[in-house]
């Protein structure tokens, strides 16, 4: 009787045809471990599928601003003050028919600045009444002889007192536009005609920020490391191959370049400061391009293409009374960019010069009878400032702002592309800078810009004996938003 072998391998039967049978293939699909059926394997794309697209939203700020390096924990600037005397939120009638109140203006005790003699305009910003005229008393420590600091008694024009034109209850503008004295007079001999003038001295309004610290990394067994993939792998930097931690790694640097730009549009100072169980009174925050314009700029609620040119003409008319800056840049949600398209087509209707066919107008945006009408507008001048518009896509992208309609949606920014100057302290001159710029930690020694490091004892660090590589992402920096008040911020409703 002939024994019995277990397991038993290799029965294989030879077939007369070059077939594959099951007697004839080694499988793998049957469980018993003899098994090596590979013509049964799935056909597969080696290539992954970019279903969304580029998917890093940074950018923006290269584009609109520049880096610079700091070497402090604060970053200082100083802004100007307006040039001309104006006080706004004055009251009248303090028991004398001359007098205006300049005391609590906006709630607040203000240094007076007008000298006698100094001829003025006197609005009520309500009803519209309107009247000038010459200061003729000031406080003493003016030059004056009136005992209370915030007020100045007027001489009106017109022969009527200031309390027979306006009253307590109204909410008066004056502002200086030039003044008035007889011949011969010597300023600063004597009183009335002759006192001295008050030396305005400018103030500037300083504000700061701090940088913050991002980091972030990525670990990966040294096991791992050796392992191959199915698919060959592709990213928005070049990364490409078939081991799949490149691609973590460099998925990770990709989002951590995102967070660089996005950390300084959201940012957000702390004001928590010395509570919870995180130190946050070591932790500052940074106020981001969204703050800033909350805190210093401008905000346009609600903007639609339903009204027309009106709500636009409202956003100039108020950049008139700001810097006016000439070229400014639009960066739009879809939604918000579809809404100016709209205004501007909608601007050569039926009887416009350059019309077509009843509709948009061509020839200045490139357009003919010859092509597809452009619906999309890139650039346009209105009144005197030109306008350059681009979508943004970090409003657009489902990840972060994209979808999001409400009263806490940003539906996109006005950026002047203008520059100011200031005085550098590392250069010693001055030099022009951009409206909005980063400011990134640097020394000679150590370049906090953006740092990338190896720790761990896989792919030639072996800094200890971890048996892993751990790939480390580091940047220290803020946003610098000057001239905030150049800036407009579109909210939804």
């Amino acid at each position: 009787m002939a024994g019995t072998l277990t397991p038993e391998f290799g029965t294989l039967i030879p077939s007369q045809k070059q077939q594959i049978l099951d007697s004839n293939y080694l499988k793998f699909n049957d469980g018993t471990g003899n098994d090596f059926a590979q013509q049964y394997l799935p056909e597969i794309y080696e290539q992954e599928v970019e279903r969304y697209g580029n998917r890093t939203l940074s950018g923006f700020l290269r584009m609109v601003g520049a880096e610079m390096p700091m070497t402090s924990d604060q970053v200082i600037w100083s802004e100007q003050n307006r040039l001309h005397i104006s006080y706004t939120s004055v009251a009248a009638n303090l028991g004398t028919a001359t007098h205006l109140d300049l005391t609590t203006v906006n709630g607040t005790t203000v240094v007076n600045v007008i000298s006698i003699n100094d001829t003025i305009v006197i609005i009520d910003t309500v009803t519209g009444i309107e009247a000038k005229g010459i200061v003729t008393d000031v406080p003493v420590a003016n030059g004056g002889s009136l005992g209370d600091a915030g007020h100045i008694a007027v001489q009106l024009y017109g022969g009527s007192d200031v309390q027979t034109v306006f009253t307590s209850s109204q909410t008066l503008k004056i502002f200086v536009y030039g003044s008035d004295y007889t011949k011969g007079t010597t300023i600063g001999t004597g009183a009335g005609n002759s006192a001295s003038r008050v030396s305005v001295t400018p103030q500037l309004t300083q504000y700061s920020n701090s940088p913050v610290i991002i980091r972030n990394q990525y670990v990966v067994s040294g096991s791992d490391t050796a392992q191959i993939g199915w698919v060959e792998v592709a990213t928005e930097d070049g990364t490409s191959g078939y081991l799949w931690y490149l691609k973590a790694e460099s998925e990770t640097r990709l989002r951590f370049e995102d967070y660089l730009e996005m950390a300084l549009v959201e940012g957000e100072r702390n004001t928590n400061a010395g509570a919870g169980d995180y130190q946050t009174d070591k932790l500052p925050g940074t106020q981001g391009l969204f703050a800033a314009i909350e805190d210093r700029g401008n905000k346009m609620v609600g903007f639609t293409a339903a009204a027309g040119l009106a709500d636009f003409d409202a956003i100039l008319k108020n950049l008139d009374t700001q810097g006016a800056i000439e070229e400014n840049m639009l960066f739009l949600q879809r939604q918000t960019s579809l809404d100016f398209d709209d205004m501007l087509a909608g601007v050569a209707q039926q009887g416009g010069t350059g019309v077509y066919n009843g509709g948009s107008s061509y020839g200045l945006f490139e357009n003919s009878e010859d092509m597809a009408l452009n619906l999309g507008f890139n650039d346009f001048r209105r009144g005197s400032y030109d306008f350059y518009k681009t979508d943004w896509k970090y409003l657009n992208d489902a990840s972060t702002r994209g979808g999001i309609d409400g009263i806490s949606s940003v539906e996109g920014v006005l950026i002047p592309a203008g520059t100011s100057t200031v005085y550098d302290q590392i250069l010693g001159s001055n030099i022009r800078r951009p409206f909005l710029h980063v400011r990134y930690r640097a020394s000679q020694s150590d370049d906090r810009r953006m740092k990338t490091w190896l720790t761990g004892s896989v792919g030639g660090a072996y800094t200890s004996t971890l048996d892993a590589m751990e790939v480390n992402f580091l940047s220290e920096r803020c946003l610098v938003t000057q001239g905030a008040n150049n800036f407009v911020i579109f909210k939804g409703v």
